[in-house]
């Protein structure tokens, strides 16, 4: 990852971050690059696949063959995906919205399939599903594919549309672990970006994604940093604590 470029996120970028809550870099991720992450987003699901086989199921965890898949914090095991969270680039995007102080707080690789049962996912904003009072944080959604509407881009909800920057109650969807928070008929605004761009957003962001409704995967993934370690309110860790930047130095 030696060939990842720093980039600049200009004033008007943190001033749409501030006042919508997030901001796009269009393509900024070298060809290359993009290859490897490729690669290694491939990998992982050959793995959770063989897995299915051994034993004998179309399920694992949240992942369901062929319709979707969730690949959790493979960064310690994959060194150049551990090299990419802690990059320049990552850097710039961290001090820009959440400030001085990072912590790893989540990666994982989100891939909808062909088979569309269960690939849509509601209005929600990620906060609202960290139930421990937090700093809000932010996302950072990579989209490995050309991603529109029709193979299930993420669509943003402005804070204007929304009608508040702050985290809300969300309620739990009937036979579902998903939960919802925003009940308006605004669509959002869909990310229509290439490969290799960058959709960044605040924790405190409603957003939804549709259906992939194409013959091929739709691979995304998603790096989440929080100012501060979060907690559950029993006291106990939520997601991660690594630490990245402390007063604006690297760890």
């Amino acid at each position: 990852m030696n060939n990842l470029p720093k980039i600049e996120i200009t004033k008007e970028h943190v001033s749409q971050y501030e006042n919508d809550g997030f901001f796009i870099l269009d393509k900024v991720i070298p060809d290359e690059i993009l290859a490897t992450l490729r690669s290694e987003c491939n990998y992982l699901i050959e793995q959770q696949n063989k897995e299915m086989d051994e034993h004998g199921v179309d399920e694992l965890n949240l992942s369901r063959r062929n319709s979707r898949y969730f690949v959790f914090l493979s960064y310690k095991e994959r060194k150049q995906l551990g090299q990419f969270i802690f990059s320049d680039l990552m850097e710039s995007i961290c001090k820009s919205t959440i400030g001085e102080n990072a912590y790893l707080f989540w990666e994982q690789f989100v891939v909808k399939g062909t088979d569309q049962k269960g690939a849509e996912f509601t209005w929600h904003q990620d906060s609202g599903y960290v139930d421990g009072k937090h700093k809000p944080y932010v996302n950072c959604w990579i989209p490995l594919d050309d991603v529109n509407e029709e193979n299930g881009t993420v669509y943003l909800l402005p804070y204007s549309k929304a009608g508040t920057k702050e985290k809300v109650e969300h309620k739990i969807i009937d036979g579902s672990s998903d939960r919802v928070g925003y009940f308006g008929d605004d669509p959002g605004i869909a990310a229509v970006a290439k490969a290799g761009s960058i959709v960044v957003f605040s924790s405190t962001t409603f957003h939804r994604s549709g259906a992939n409704k194409t013959d091929k995967f739709r691979r995304a993934w998603a790096i989440q940093y929080s100012p501060e370690i979060i907690y559950e309110p029993d006291g106990s860790l939520k997601g991660l604590d690594e630490k990245f930047l402390e007063n604006g130095s690297r760890v």
